[in-house]
């Protein structure tokens, strides 16, 4: 979907049509969730800071989030999707990939599948989505961000190396800023470049990930679509307009998380046994601490336990909190917990 937050945002206020908007807080410690296309003319991206974008376009124009909005729109829109194939693997509320090699249709182009989908989204959305097709993942991604936005682009597998030589290796979906930067280093800079090193080479140099770039750099990708991902973990988090120092307030801060991540819990009926308390200070220095228990966190009070358990190993804090946060990991389905208890009562 393209610039998705805030083309919902421009679809239901006529009067933000063509206006300069940011989905996300502007306060002094927001964030922008999502940038329109006129916003993004001035350099306004998502995950920026409120403050970067507001001095980047003076005249943006904020508009808190409405997720239960664009959670319905995402469910139309994949609805649309299960008319053509089973094979959906959703990235995000706005993004998918499908499989329609055999779709239900049975039509043969997926060219053509992807323009009466972008099609049925206009009519029944009013919004516009941008789509790539091609031979794999990797390229597919690489096409939809193409002729964004309201595009459809195709790489057919007779062009899929040509296509990927130019490219620079930080436009790699899968290539993060930090891992192209090294990159840079290394003297790599764009997809032939990157087809020039061994996998030997880069296993060495990037572990696991470096077999990934080999394969990428030759326009391959086995990894299939997965329909029905299953979730690892649940989290929240929540940036302060001021820092936090004192316990009470860091309790008072990390409680609206424990509070949405125990709710998940028990919207999905999904439990886990790993606890994860996430910190950034005020110099935006990182660190994350666990604990793992045998036995499922069973109750909100166990899991808010732990967290101040975790909570109070870091006092007395060493400089200003700016951000806390809490998953659960290790997860698993209570109805297929109970069904295994009871094979071993049986």
């Amino acid at each position: 979907m393209d610039a998705f937050y805030a083309s919902v945002e421009q679809r239901d206020n006529p009067a933000l049509r063509g206006q300069p908007v940011a989905v996300g807080g502007s306060r002094q410690r927001g964030v922008v969730a999502a940038a329109s296309y006129e916003a993004r003319q001035f350099g306004v991206r998502s995950a920026m800071p409120s403050v970067v974008a507001q001095r980047k376009c003076p005249h943006l124009v904020f508009v808190k989030p409405r997720f239960e909005v664009y959670k319905e729109v995402s469910r139309q829109v994949r609805a649309i999707f299960a008319e053509y194939t089973p094979l959906i693997e959703p990235v995000s509320l706005d993004e998918a990939y499908l499989d329609v090699t055999h779709n239900l249709k049975q039509m043969v182009s997926a060219t053509r599948i992807a323009e009466q989908i972008r099609a049925k989204i206009f009519d029944q959305t009013q919004l516009t989505a941008s789509a790539g097709v091609s031979y794999n993942k990797f390229l597919a991604k690489l096409a939809s961000d193409y002729q964004k936005p309201n595009g459809l682009f195709v790489i057919k597998p007779h062009e899929g190396l040509a296509f990927v030589e130019p490219l620079k290796v930080g436009d790699f979906h899968g290539i993060g800023p930090v891992t192209a930067a090294r990159l840079n280093q290394l003297g790599i800079f764009t997809g032939a470049d990157l087809r020039q090193q061994s996998e030997q080479w880069l296993r060495q140099h990037f572990g696991k990930a470096g077999s990934y770039y080999y394969t990428i750099a030759r326009a391959i990708d086995h990894r299939p679509v997965v329909a029905d991902r299953v979730r690892k973990s649940v989290g929240s988090e929540n940036t302060f307009e001021q820092d936090l120092t004192e316990y009470e307030e860091l309790v008072a801060g990390l409680q609206p998380s424990i509070d949405e991540v125990w709710e998940y819990c028990q919207r999905t009926e999904v439990l886990g046994r790993t606890v994860t308390l996430k910190v950034k200070y005020a110099d935006f220095q990182l660190i994350t601490r666990s604990r793992t228990s045998f036995a499922l966190i069973s109750s909100q009070a166990l899991l808010e336990r732990i967290t101040l358990e975790l909570l109070a190993a870091l006092l007395p804090m060493p400089k200003g909190v700016r951000l806390l946060g809490v998953s659960l990991s290790n997860l698993d389905n209570t109805d297929e917990l109970v069904g295994r208890q009871l094979v071993l009562e049986l």
